[in-house]
């Protein structure tokens, strides 16, 4: 390899690293949340039963999923990885993950791709060996890969299943982000009808429409994870560490994107397993996830913020107070398991019906 491709190579390595480190800072300070818009979690009310002809005891919140059994139908998710912190919080949250009986979701395994040496930052089977875990990669990224080199990215991680991720409003303000999105229907196609493990198609922060549900529908596509807006805003981290006009774009699209409960509500009726990720703190905001037509929920924000001010305890407490509201809200609206909340009578608030009447 000649000299300046290998600075070259060296360069975007360190890149990617860094922005690793940067990614964690940001999204643990919460100076890249949502600013005015919310998820629309408190849009939803669920409405109480009085006579729920129960005991606790008969609540089971298991939920079956890309082969496994969760105990609850929670996951946490897309972390991180790539820098030696990054393994650290992956080690304990998946090893903690194990121990509930969630899911777990790893953060883009592109650094995997420009820095094999990192992979055993992603490689957290050995502390979590019952855990689903779901593999990450950008559609970008998996379109220039042969099928055995992105399979080879979930077998070096132990992973249940895949996420490929869309990412444009990020990636346009990320300094050296993608701006080529042309065949992203071909090569979702592709993977759809021959990657061998179950895929599920993620947005990052920003939703997705019914339009591209209805498209993902076409293409063979059954499990998507909304990833909506109104938790972490990607465009806000990458605002963060944007400079000139880049920045500016970054400030103005800051709270772009659909609301997490706009997204599954526009989803729901299209025969998806639907993840709903952005903007869930409690049981209750995963309690209305699923009332709306979610199979579950995931946490990322919160667990990485409750792990960064009190480690794997603090994170502990924060879910198991998610897991034990979620059981609470099912005895209280009279339901055995988690599926019945669809069904359940609820109010939905002016904005989130705005959105489900209009965008579709």
């Amino acid at each position: 390899m000649a000299s300046t491709e290998r600075e070259l190579e060296l360069s975007q390595q360190q890149l990617i690293s860094r922005r690793k480190s940067e990614h964690l800072e940001l999204c643990a300070s919460g100076k890249a949340d949502f600013k005015r818009k919310t998820a629309l979690w408190n849009e939803v009310e669920l409405v109480h039963q009085s006579l729920p002809e129960m005991h606790l005891g008969e609540v089971d919140m298991s939920t079956s999923m890309f082969g496994k059994v969760l105990r609850a139908p929670l996951f946490i998710s897309a972390m991180t990885g790539g820098t030696d912190e990054a393994l650290k919080i992956n080690r304990e949250l998946a090893q903690l993950a194990d121990e509930l009986g969630i899911g777990f979701g790893l953060g883009s395994q592109r650094a995997m791709v420009v820095r094999p040496e990192t992979k055993w930052t992603f490689q957290v089977r050995k502390w979590a060996p019952n855990t689903l875990i779901l593999g990450n990669v950008g559609l970008v990224q998996a379109g220039k890969m042969h099928m055995h080199e992105i399979l080879g990215l979930c077998q070096a991680v132990g992973a249940d299943a895949l996420c490929v991720h869309l990412s444009p409003a990020m990636e346009m303000v990320q300094p050296g982000g993608d701006r080529d999105f042309r065949m992203g229907k071909e090569k979702l196609a592709w993977l759809a009808q021959g990657f061998p493990l179950p895929l599920i198609v993620k947005e990052t922060g920003c939703g997705l429409s019914r339009q591209v549900g209805l498209t993902l529908r076409d293409l063979g596509v059954k499990n998507v994870d909304v990833s909506g807006a109104g938790g972490t805003s990607w465009v806000g981290v990458e605002t963060n560490r944007a400079a000139g006009a880049k920045a500016l774009v970054g400030q103005a699209l800051w709270d772009w994107g659909i609301p997490t409960a706009a997204s599954v509500g526009l989803l729901s009726d299209l025969g998806f397993d639907i993840i709903a990720t952005g903007g869930l703190q409690t049981g209750l905001d995963v309690a209305a996830a699923l009332s709306l037509g979610a199979k579950a929920g995931g946490i990322a924000g919160p667990v990485l913020k409750a792990w960064k001010n009190g480690g794997q305890d603090r994170a502990r407490l924060l879910l198991e107070g998610v897991i034990e509201t979620l059981r609470t809200v099912l005895l209280l609206t009279g339901c055995r398991t988690p599926g019945e909340l669809r069904s359940v009578p609820k109010l939905l608030g002016p904005r989130l019906s705005a959105w489900l009447q209009g965008a579709r």
